[in-house]
């Protein structure tokens, strides 16, 4: 597989780089917005052409590989991981950034085979970031190799966090509860 691992992942990241100057281009530019589930559940024209340019790409070297891409599952494509080569695709992980031209936000993809990751890419062009990771031989960060912190207490770590796209009342009191209980506890 390792051959075959090293040619998954020079196309992949061929062609993310590829879809990176699309992101880099259309950031700047009027969006068309559409609402998903709720309205900051969001998706781009942008979304729906790096994603499309990702599996076109991916599918003409690999056509015997499956795809479960974020926005093809919104407009009804199943969503099924099975032993086969499957490449699991966000787009823009970050659309509500990008909406707003906040340049943290990555085009984020792994592969899976025989329903084990086995490498990922993600890129954020406008920061010009690209992590990389194959199984069984480290991360990296533009090429150099990179490892989680070494801290193993709470109260010196560094935790980030999000609300997420759900606007329900009960589920927002719980994510601000939660972030309260962690706020005392954390370095920042």
């Amino acid at each position: 597989m390792s051959s075959n691992l090293e040619n998954y992942f020079d196309v992949c990241y061929k062609l993310t780089k590829e879809c990176g100057l699309v992101i880099s281009e259309a950031i700047v530019k009027s969006k068309n917005i559409q609402m998903k589930s709720c309205d900051i559940d969001l998706v781009t024209e942008t979304d729906q052409e790096v994603e499309k340019l990702l599996i076109g790409g991916l599918k003409e070297k690999f056509p015997d590989h499956k795809f479960i891409g974020e926005e093809s599952t919104i407009e009804g494509q199943k969503c099924v991981l099975t032993d086969d080569p499957t490449w699991i695709i966000d787009p823009i992980d970050g659309t509500m950034n990008f909406v707003h031209g906040l340049p943290l936000i990555a085009i984020s993809i792994g592969l899976f085979i025989n329903k084990e990751a086995v490498l990922g890419i993600i890129y954020n062009p406008l920061l010009d970031q690209i992590f990389t990771a194959k199984i069984g031989q480290g991360a990296f960060l533009n090429g150099k190799p990179i490892t989680v912190s070494k801290e193993t207490e709470l109260s010196k770590a560094l935790v980030c966090s999000e609300v997420g796209t759900n606007k329900d009342p009960e589920r927002i009191k719980v994510n601000m509860n939660n972030l309260n209980k962690l706020a005392g506890n954390v370095h920042g």
